[in-house]
């Protein structure tokens, strides 16, 4: 049983030069499904498993209306958008909110070649010890591998981003807006860095649900190679 949950495994991580070294070792001539289908299901399911997941989260709204991943306010802002909302300015305050998922979305476009770089560097020791993990340990081991690559070119395109959606003047109103309030503090929140941390976990918690969902669900396995690949880890 545990060979056969390689197969379920292995697709999220590894390139194309290395899978069909591994579908050698895999049990495929016995249950019907050769090696050649086995590293052709493995290609398919990284394609299907990253590139899908990241896909969703560049189009617009794929942040903001997506509620696992849509940025809120930082905890230093959260008092500014129930004091707006309060006197009667939700309309800035939810234009606040845009801006900042607006920015994810357009830096979560430079992550794809970032994870096929890693992806293709995993070796078969790193795979093994993802294997005896949790399900969601593959996910956590790509977190680990690209995080700081890719807070270095999601930094830069948020701040880009925040200043062409014109974020630099809505967060400037909102703010001295707040401030001119009575009996209120000034806040000023780095913004940029802020947007990237949760862009960045926002792309992981993606790929952790497809992960768990190529695990568990027959009805993610939406081609026929998959549905014979993966079925013999059923």
């Amino acid at each position: 049983m545990r060979k056969l949950y390689i197969l379920l495994f292995i697709p999220l991580f590894f390139g194309c030069a290395e899978l069909q070294g591994i579908a050698t070792q895999l049990p495929g001539g016995a249950y019907g499904v050769s090696d050649t289908e086995i590293a052709s299901g493995l290609r398919q399911a990284l394609d299907f498993g990253i590139d899908k997941q990241v896909s969703k989260l560049t189009q617009e709204d794929g942040f903001f209306r997506n509620e696992l991943v849509r940025i809120n306010l930082p905890p230093e802002l959260q008092k500014v958008d129930k004091t707006l909302r309060d006197v009667g300015l939700s309309s800035l305050a939810d234009e606040g909110l845009k801006v900042l998922n607006r920015a994810a979305e357009d830096a979560v476009k430079e992550a794809t070649p970032i994870f096929v770089s890693a992806v293709k560097g995993i070796t078969f020791n790193d795979a093994r010890n993802i294997l005896l993990g949790n399900n969601t340990s593959a996910t956590t081991y790509l977190n680990q591998k690209t995080e700081s690559q890719l807070y270095a070119k999601f930094n830069p395109v948020i701040t880009n981003s925040l200043n062409k959606v014109g974020a630099t003047e809505v967060w400037s109103n909102i703010i001295n807006k707040y401030n001119s309030l009575p009996l209120t503090n000034k806040v000023n929140p780095d913004l940029p860095d802020y947007v990237t941390n949760e862009a960045l976990d926002g792309v992981f918690t993606m790929i952790a649900l497809e992960e768990k969902d190529i695990r568990s669900n027959l009805a993610a396995r939406t081609t026929d190679l998959l549905r014979r690949v993966f079925g013999l880890q059923d």
